[in-house]
């Protein structure tokens, strides 16, 4: 009988990267688009006022509302978006490979296969056969590119990789593999501002998602190991919650992609933590110390889809904001970028600068990894963090990060307010967009109720 055990798998994350494009949008630039194309409406100002209070400092962008592609008089057609994609998105997929790549201290030739994800394009061959041109990858490299998962599209190339891996381990050969995600989504915000204006719904996808590329190299260990692990992969947990498929989505468009949403979500992810958590448990916890059983004992590498996401698995698992202190402040600096996030994540928890916000002041050997995406799929995962030189190091700033950190924007002072137990301050409700088509003043006890609500209906993946 098979083991319901993972035992030894002997994978190991060799190397990470993460690349943000150099825009930092503030929640005035999707006010000046609105005021700029569409008359005044409740619908615009609902969605308006709950931007300025998503908890989102700035939303990393390939662009700025001065973007030709998002001044057209009509919204940019799905051909326009592909193109912007291929030639603002693909160098941010292939400088975010390098990086993990460099610190893996491997040659191109040495990758044996690609896995790679998005939910903001499509196009055949898909984008990771220009990433594994551009990086002069072999023309044998075997390649996957993975549709249709979203947000939970990161985890999920980890756990495909990491099959591909032991079945090369089981023939006695190595592998190499670059998981790499791409997301562009912040040139859907003129087809989501057309349908609020035309549907007067409260869409809020154009407040939450930004741009990134993100990308890991797995090792199967065979072969001679060119560095020390950064993290090895214990184990991993995979599900969908049934008859969820209209819940969650993100359907093509002559205009793009666009987001289907229930108010159902938060609850609904909210409730398959534990079971998701207990289960991944069951069949890793024999090679964990004893030490580490509850959810509080570990760190926790929470996809950030939004606010409400992390409070309520603040609530459910029973942890603080500082077990995510790298979601938070990934989600505060640069927004949800969808799949290409979760990589970012964990290559930003461990930081010195995450160290020094973690419970007690030092960083778990261990993290979970989790992430929601359209179906509803969970995507969940158990690391071992190396807390060694590997794994105590400052990861390389990228270009975007390093102008914030010398102007002294990206202040981690800002993370955690010990006194108020608050992880995130929200947008300044005293420093409000000059251009924006909505009031200024401080917002009412009622207007604030309805942030609350509106923000708990509509949170993402």
């Amino acid at each position: 009988m098979a083991s319901s055990t993972f035992g030894e798998l002997g994978l190991s994350i060799i190397g990470l990267g993460a690349q943000y494009p150099p825009n930092d949008l503030k929640a005035d630039e999707v006010a000046k688009l609105a005021a700029k194309f569409h008359p005044d409406s409740p619908a615009m100002q609902r969605v308006l006022s709950i931007n300025r209070f998503t908890g989102i400092e700035t939303r990393s962008s390939i662009g700025t509302s001065e973007h030709p592609l998002v001044n057209n008089p009509a919204p940019p057609s799905i051909a326009e978006l592909h193109e912007t994609f291929m030639s603002d998105g693909i160098p941010l997929a292939v400088e975010a490979s390098r990086k993990a790549l460099e610190e893996a201290h491997l040659d191109t030739s040495q990758i044996t296969h690609v896995v790679a994800t998005t939910c903001t394009d499509s196009a055949n061959p898909g984008f990771d056969h220009y990433v594994a041109k551009e990086l002069g990858l072999s023309s044998g490299v075997e390649k996957v590119l993975l549709h249709g998962i979203g947000c939970s599209g990161g985890l999920a190339t980890l756990r495909t990789a990491a099959n591909l891996a032991l079945g090369h381990k089981f023939r006695g050969r190595p592998a190499r593999i670059l998981c790499v995600a791409l997301e562009v989504s912040t040139t859907l915000v003129r087809s989501e501002l057309e349908s609020i204006d035309q549907t007067q719904e409260t869409r809020i996808g154009t407040c939450l998602f930004s741009d990134c590329g993100s990308a890991v190299v797995l090792s199967n260990g065979v072969g001679e190991a060119t560095v020390e692990p950064v993290y090895e992969l214990l184990g991993w947990d995979h599900r969908t919650i049934p008859d969820t498929e209209k819940e969650l989505g993100f359907d093509v468009d002559p205009l793009g992609w666009k987001v289907v949403l229930s108010q159902r979500v938060p609850k609904l992810t909210e409730q398959v933590l534990e079971p998701a958590f207990a289960d991944l448990m069951a069949i890793v916890s024999p090679n964990l110390p004893e030490t580490y059983r509850e959810a509080p004992d570990f760190d926790w590498a929470m996809h950030p889809g939004g606010l409400t996401i992390l409070t309520n698995a603040e609530r459910t698992l029973k942890i603080s904001g500082e077990h995510m202190r790298a979601s938070y402040h990934r989600y505060m600096q640069h927004g949800n970028s969808s799949s290409a996030t979760i990589f970012s994540v964990i290559d930003h928890l461990r930081g010195k600068e995450m160290d020094s916000y973690a419970p007690g002041g030092r960083g778990r050997d261990y993290v979970v990894g989790c992430a929601f995406g359209p179906g509803i799929t969970v995507e969940m995962c158990m690391l071992k963090r190396n807390m060694g030189s590997r794994g105590l190091q400052t990861p390389p700033e990228t270009d975007s990060e390093a102008s914030r950190s010398e102007i002294g924007e990206e202040d981690a002072r800002n993370l955690v307010n010990p006194s108020e137990g608050k992880q995130v301050p929200a947008v300044s409700a005293e420093d409000p967009p000059e251009e924006a088509p909505v009031t200024t003043a401080a917002p009412t006890r009622q207007e604030e109720r309805f942030v609350e609500e509106a923000l708990a209906s509509v949170d993402l993946d």
